[in-house]
């Protein structure tokens, strides 16, 4: 039996994947979790085979869960299963050891053999996403630029973003200032929508 770990915020479909899992002959799900900060918890006590990870979650994200999941349980490989095919998203899973990535769109039979595929060492990805990710390529943002710019999405002032990482005010609208040039747009709420829609954050 190929043993899953199942990371979803969302119950409905958590449950709903679940049970179609469950339906294969060859396929068994020994842990579900709804927060990303739980990923790891669960998989080091279920030893899972597989881990389906979703990317947007309570607590870490799917992404951070993924290198986690890389260093301290190598056997395990990871599969992003996600609402939000974003080119960036893609280069982030795989720079995060993930083996595939799929969007949630697509049949449950492709899931069923896409498990089978990450399990035996192949790389599984959405055709759509790679010609994508190729077309976008990497972000051109550094560390540092991403995390203020996330910092200034929900519309923070640059006093609280600069409290919130520690940084002086200075040094904060110098990398607004650069993520905004990089984006190519015309203020930090659109260069954050920028980044975000290309999956840079």
């Amino acid at each position: 039996m190929i043993k899953v770990l199942l990371a979803e915020d969302q119950g409905m479909m958590r449950g709903a994947l679940a049970l179609l899992l469950g339906l294969e002959d060859d396929i068994e799900v020994v842990a579900q979790v709804s927060d990303g900060d739980d990923v790891v918890p669960a998989a080091l006590r279920a030893r899972p085979d597989v881990a389906l990870l979703d990317i947007e979650m309570p607590g870490r994200s799917g992404l951070d869960a993924a290198a986690e999941l890389r260093d301290r349980l190598p056997r395990c490989r990871v599969l992003i299963l996600t609402t939000f095919g974003r080119p960036g998203y893609l280069r982030r899973a795989m720079e995060a050891g993930a083996y595939g990535f799929l969007v949630k769109d697509g049949p449950v039979e492709e899931l069923a053999a896409a498990i089978r595929r990450v399990l035996a060492g192949e790389r599984v990805i959405d055709p759509a996403l790679a010609a994508a990710a190729l077309s976008t390529g990497p972000s051109p943002l550094t560390d540092r630029e991403r995390d203020v710019l996330a910092a200034a999405a929900d519309g923070s002032t640059v006093a609280d973003i600069a409290a919130r990482l520690h940084l002086s005010e200075s040094t904060v609208r110098n990398y607004l200032s650069s993520a905004i040039g990089k984006t190519g747009t015309r203020n930090r709420i659109e260069a954050a929508r920028q980044a975000r829609h290309n999956g840079w954050l």
